[in-house]
């Protein structure tokens, strides 16, 4: 415990502060870059992209090595799985359009290949002599143990330009992401939108290779912005929360595999990110489960008192065990069942809005006015009370309903 809390105050050595930082800003860029690739349903393609990167990898350090450099050199490496996840991507993209294929055949088609052929390149370069002991296949998981300060800066800096990109052309996507026919009706260019949202992806995908790795960026890409849709209704919001969410994840999970160092960081920072989820998922005041069990009770307990206090009203015997247990913690029925003052006025008002709405339809012959009546919605929220005393006028004033003796 004592390192976990050390390595969260950055205490924990130069190090694991170093990929602590990196760590949280590529969950910043991750979660507000993959916002509308999740509002665009169109969760997949990062994963599409993700796979796309790995042939790059291979080709890149082949290349770097036949021209006598480094075949491990960090720019080189991500210039290369770039090249190759734009290809993917513009692949997909085109035999979605051109093809009867469905976009997620498509990117199935795309992901299965570029990865086979991402492989075979990593089994050609561990062959080689000076590739031998390359190490690339970190790229598949991700490897922070040997990240260093170039690293990281190449991290803020890609980070910080996609996000900024993604907060520019937040209008126009926003647009794309909900209603594309009214987008281009509006004279917007939607293939080009899709392809900037979808490059804007590419990008937090390569620079996140080093930190968590091909497989897993893509959960960094897409949890943020599901479990920030908990907490916002706005998608201006939702940049926001996605981001702080994604650098949350990245910011914990390196602490924790700082503190129990044979724990891996990618797949600790998924997993922090997913119990974000878990509990954003449960306890969202808006749209949580636990909220949308206390919205049922609630609703349950409206309806079971309304048909207690017509049951008084006409005289009818109440059966239901969880009707009579609501009207007695309301006051409005005695433990033996015989309706209370406050149980008889409730009762007479119930009867008396029965009445009202009855009216109401014979009046305005409006289904979309009288049509909001649920039985629960009070009905001067609906009506004025010039209104309300129009309906009373007609019904012939107040008619006392006399509960049961």
């Amino acid at each position: 415990m004592t390192s976990f809390v050390d390595a969260l105050l950055l205490n924990a050595g130069y190090n694991a502060a170093l990929v602590g930082i990196g760590a949280a800003l590529l969950g910043f860029a991750a979660g507000a870059s993959g916002t509308f690739l999740f509002l665009r349903k169109r969760a997949l393609v990062s994963d599409a992209i993700a796979h796309a990167t790995l042939p790059g990898v291979g080709l890149a350090f082949i290349v770097m090595v036949m021209l006598g450099g480094d075949g491990r050199n960090l720019l080189g490496l991500l210039a290369g799985s770039a090249i190759t996840a734009w290809i993917g991507l513009l692949i997909v993209e085109w035999m979605a359009r051109r093809t009867r294929l469905s976009e997620d055949a498509a990117i199935g088609a795309v992901l299965s290949v570029f990865f086979g052929a991402g492989i075979v390149l990593l089994t050609v370069i561990q062959t080689m002599s000076a590739g031998r002991q390359a190490g690339l296949e970190s790229f598949l998981l991700g490897s922070t143990a040997g990240m260093l300060f170039q690293d990281a800066v190449i991290i803020a800096i890609g980070g910080t330009l996609a996000v900024l990109a993604t907060w520019a052309l937040r209008r126009p996507m926003t647009l794309v992401a909900f209603d594309p026919e009214y987008a281009a009706a509006s004279g917007y260019d939607v293939r080009l939108i899709d392809l900037a949202m979808m490059g804007l992806v590419m990008a937090v995908t390569v620079i996140g290779l080093k930190v968590v790795g091909l497989i897993l960026i893509v959960a960094m890409l897409i949890i943020p912005p599901v479990t920030a849709r908990f907490w916002t209704e706005r998608s201006n919001n939702l940049i926001w929360y996605a981001g702080i969410l994604g650098a949350v994840s990245g910011y914990i999970g390196a602490a924790i595999s700082a503190a129990a160092p044979a724990v891996p960081t990618g797949p600790i920072i998924v997993l922090v990110a997913a119990a974000l989820f878990l509990f954003a998922l449960l306890f969202a005041p808006a749209r949580g489960v636990a909220a949308a069990v206390i919205r049922h009770r609630r609703f349950q307990k409206r309806v079971h008192r309304r048909q207690g206090l017509l049951a008084l009203a006409r005289s009818e015997p109440i059966l239901d065990d969880l009707t009579l247990k609501v009207l007695r913690a309301e006051g409005l029925i005695r433990p033996d069942g015989v309706a209370t003052d406050a149980g008889r006025a409730a009762a007479a008002k119930i009867a008396r809005d029965e009445h009202r709405w009855d009216t109401a339809r014979e009046m305005h012959q409006d289904a979309g006015l009288t049509g909001r009546y649920d039985g629960l919605t009070p009905i001067e929220q609906v009506f004025t009370p010039d209104e309300i005393a129009e309906f009373d006028r007609r019904i012939g004033g107040p008619k006392p309903v006399e509960g049961p003796g």
